[in-house]
């Protein structure tokens, strides 16, 4: 049951329409998250700002959609499961590769991002030379956490929400 409203772009209040009316037009549909996190226009438009951002950093198009699922698994989001199964597949992984993805076994990436998240970020010495070892460098492990703090937001604003799953996306 969706227990905040998914607003339509003429329900979203102004500071949230260009960025809505964006993804309209780079996705060809606004999601639901989208339009749940559009009744908070500084949050709507500090996510889209740090996922631009991540969008240049050193970690591949893949490797984000691996944290994404590795994230959302560990917080229980559906949504974003659904979602980020989507664009993962798009970006290459395969079925056992995003089953492998929201284990954390996929690799270095999935394991950081699980354990990251399981422990709010408190990782051991250990954890942290296994991901140093496993050739994720400091940069790639601060962007690894930018990452699960980004899918963070999602995921408890989607859980707390109810919102409905519209992933796969049908012809909009």
């Amino acid at each position: 049951m969706t227990r905040l409203a998914a607003l339509t772009l003429e329900q979203a209040p102004a500071g949230s329409r260009a960025a809505l009316e964006g993804l309209q037009k780079g996705l060809g549909f606004i999601p639901n998250a989208f339009k749940t996190l559009a009744h908070a226009p500084a949050a709507l438009n500090g996510y889209l700002a740090l996922a631009q951002a991540l969008g240049k950093s050193s970690l591949s198009g893949a490797e984000r959609e691996v944290a994404a699922l590795a994230t959302s698994e560990v917080n229980g989001c559906d949504y974003c499961i659904a979602a980020h199964s989507f664009f993962g597949a798009k970006a290459g992984l395969s079925e056992e590769d995003i089953r492998q993805a929201r284990s954390g076994s996929l690799s270095a990436v999935a394991a950081l991002a699980r354990q990251i998240t399981e422990s709010r970020g408190q990782l051991s010495d250990a954890q942290i030379a296994a991901a140093h070892e496993a050739g994720l460098s400091d940069s790639k492990i601060v962007e690894v956490v930018a990452q699960v703090t980004l899918l963070t937001l999602t995921n408890y604003l989607n859980n707390l929400a109810g919102t409905a799953i519209d992933f796969p996306p049908s012809a909009h």
